[in-house]
């Protein structure tokens, strides 16, 4: 009972973060509704375990989750008006994404060492750097998405190891394989749309 005291908000972020990575796999606008009440609750979480640059992505994932959804929504191809397509990131993109990351991960870095006592400021500012670029690029449906994910899951999991957050880690070491899975079934239906 202390276990599931202690651990309960860790397994149902776990439980929402498996139903959110299932509606991205299969590329379900859905996955931005859960999208939104996830990082609710993970903000309460990571504070908890004093990961500070996460729970303030949380709080930037609920307005991603906004964001997306309405892209997903209401943005639509000019040619057909029909929903926006899973796309490659367009080159002239390349440059512009890198150095909103770097200078994400700088701004953050900064942050974390300046104003908290958080003991793992170089990877906690890399994940939501990353991240925000990885939600960016996902709610354009560039399938180079799930590269920056890969990297996210990988770095996230050995956090989450090191912060006692089991549920969570162990959710982040199948969103390796999940975001490499992902991956190669949006490049399947990247494949079959460009055929039509």
């Amino acid at each position: 009972m202390e276990f599931l005291q202690t651990h309960w908000l860790d397994m149902l972020t776990t439980i929402l973060g498996l139903i959110y990575i299932w509606l991205e796999y299969r590329a379900s606008i859905a996955l931005w509704i859960v999208g939104i009440i996830m990082p609710a609750l993970d903000f309460v979480l990571f504070l908890q375990h004093g990961l500070y640059g996460d729970a303030g992505m949380s709080c930037y994932y609920t307005l991603a989750a906004i964001y997306g959804l309405c892209v997903w929504k209401f943005k639509r191809t000019r040619k057909k008006r029909e929903p926006l397509p899973i796309i490659h990131m367009p080159r002239s993109k390349y440059l512009p994404v890198a150095i909103c990351f770097f200078v994400s991960w700088g701004i953050t870095y900064y942050i974390l060492v300046t104003w908290t006592n958080s003991t793992v400021p170089v990877l906690d500012s890399f994940t939501n750097a990353l991240s925000f670029v990885g939600l960016w690029a996902l709610a354009r449906k560039f399938i180079e998405q799930w590269i920056f994910w890969i990297a996210v899951d990988v770095v996230c999991c050995v956090l989450y190891v090191q912060k006692d957050i089991p549920f969570k880690a162990g959710l982040y070491g199948l969103y390796v394989i999940i975001a490499i899975a992902g991956y190669y079934k949006w490049k399947t239906m990247l494949k079959v749309k460009n055929r039509e």
